[in-house]
């Protein structure tokens, strides 16, 4: 058989790259391995905020008496209610994905791909040939192989959603965004909840100041044991997790140690270009180009930016430059934006602050816990940290762990992409009384260490050059 782009995996980024590559061809083949419904629709960013969603409903009677509402105590968690609504959510959000290949006929194929070399691979036996090949494999959770003996006590994500009911004791490894978020949920539904990692980070955060906010506000819902590795045994019907705070007998473990790429057996050694310790080649960022080869590697299985809306974009681009007319070098990659939704939610816009080098950095912060909109709503916690050039007053970049972060790191991203300054966001309207003052206090602190932004919040009021309003 041979076609002009074939597309290997139909996630995201296989998607997006599907669209791209229908305006200049219809002569394609998408070919997926198992699942048409993507991972963030079938087990990933959905039916997790699903949970989410029901476990802080669920928590937020730890505040009525502070509200004045009496009877909270009397409310209860149906686990196997919360799971079925989070599956009957997520059967809603796989129909699109999952009619694709309705809607494709023959250029639909589910099989596993396998490259023969640059422009030639192989699907259920047979061979294909094709000018352009875009790989969109996707990931899949990372399991030590020992912990195969533990069978259907380990759960990930990819299984977590399917469960028709929860034990009462799980242990999560891996305190990263997605074990962080699950974690909590978990423990927020009336589960004992202990989260074990490597590292004494949590939920990705990397400005110290921050994590320092958030570390206690997480440790008191969630048993934490940072700092070493956790170690597995079984205890009779339970499994005994030893980390660095000590042991805790559990009946299921949650795996969420990240996501492997979906790279073994595709066959990355046939297209003869050097790959490293991992099996990876290199990936030309801005074109998702491997080599000077037409094949590109696009969403997660590049280990670039695991995210849906990062994903998305990879498929765009790897579609545009497989174009047989494709010019240019690529295309600009957004400002870097992610979110975790704990609570409070944590969220980075631009570069983490250990990446902004030694440039004549500056930056400004604000503490949530005494915030007045916070206050009322019972959530008044956490810190935002923006950082600035010094001369300019740029906006570089920003880390927060505070109430509603994922409409604070929209406005800052906004800010960074549009290369706006600390005087340029003060300028903007702010309303009383909201959150986002409190990104305005973090705004007029960090305004103290630009050159040239102090004085009023106002821009000055130039003539309009009309008589009749000047």
């Amino acid at each position: 058989m041979k076609v002009d782009t074939v597309i290997v995996g139909a996630g995201s980024a296989g998607l997006s790259a599907m669209r791209e590559v229908r305006r200049y061809t219809k002569d394609f083949l998408l070919i997926n391995d198992g699942h048409w419904g993507t991972t963030c629709a079938a087990v990933g960013c959905m039916p997790s905020k699903a949970l989410i969603e029901a476990a802080n409903a669920f928590h937020r009677r730890g505040t009525f008496e502070d509200f004045g509402i009496r009877g909270g105590e009397a409310l209860r968690a149906d686990i196997p209610a919360v799971l079925a609504r989070v599956r009957t959510m997520r059967d809603q959000f796989v129909k699109g994905p999952e009619s694709v290949p309705e809607k494709l006929g023959g250029r639909a194929i589910s099989g596993r791909a396998r490259l023969l070399g640059p422009g030639r691979l192989e699907v259920n036996g047979e061979t294909v040939h094709a000018r352009a090949i875009i790989l969109a494999p996707g990931s899949r959770p990372v399991v030590p192989g020992a912990w195969a003996d533990f069978g259907d006590r380990i759960l990930t994500t990819d299984s977590l959603f399917g469960q028709a009911d929860l034990p009462r004791r799980i242990a999560v490894i891996g305190m990263g965004a997605i074990g962080v978020e699950i974690a909590q949920a978990l423990a927020r539904l009336g589960l004992e909840v202990a989260g074990f990692d490597t590292n004494d980070g949590l939920a990705g955060i990397d400005d110290p100041q921050v994590l320092a906010a958030f570390r206690p506000l997480v440790g008191a819902e969630i048993a934490l044991h940072l700092g070493a590795p956790a170690e597995l045994e079984k205890a009779g019907d339970a499994i005994r997790v030893t980390g660095a705070a000590g042991s805790v007998t559990v009946d299921a473990v949650l795996a969420a140690m990240g996501r492997r790429p979906n790279i073994d057996g595709l066959g990355l050694e046939t297209l003869g270009v050097p790959l490293d310790d991992k099996g990876m080649p290199e990936i030309d960022p801005a074109t998702l180009r491997i080599g000077d080869l037409p094949v590109f590697l696009a969403g997660d299985a590049n280990g670039f930016r695991p995210l849906l809306h990062e994903a998305a974009d990879e498929g765009h681009i790897a579609g545009r430059m497989a174009a047989p007319d494709a010019v240019g070098d690529g295309l600009c990659r957004r400002t870097p934006l992610s979110i975790v939704f704990s609570s409070p939610q944590v969220a980075r816009v631009g570069p983490p602050l250990s990446k902004l080098g030694e440039r004549n950095v500056v930056s400004g912060t604000a503490d949530f816990s005494g915030q007045s909109r916070a206050r009322m709503a019972q959530a008044a916690a956490g810190l935002l940290c923006i950082h600035a050039e010094r001369d300019s007053g740029r906006l570089l970049a920003a880390e927060m762990c505070v109430p509603s972060a994922e409409h604070l790191a929209h406005l800052l991203a906004l800010a960074v992409e549009s290369g706006m300054t600390v005087a340029d966001m003060l300028a903007m309207p702010f309303y009383h009384p909201v959150l986002e003052e409190g990104l305005r206090s973090a705004l007029r602190d960090l305004a103290k260490g630009v050159a040239g932004a102090g004085g009023s919040d106002l821009s000055g009021c130039p003539a309009i050059g009309h008589d009749a309003l000047d």
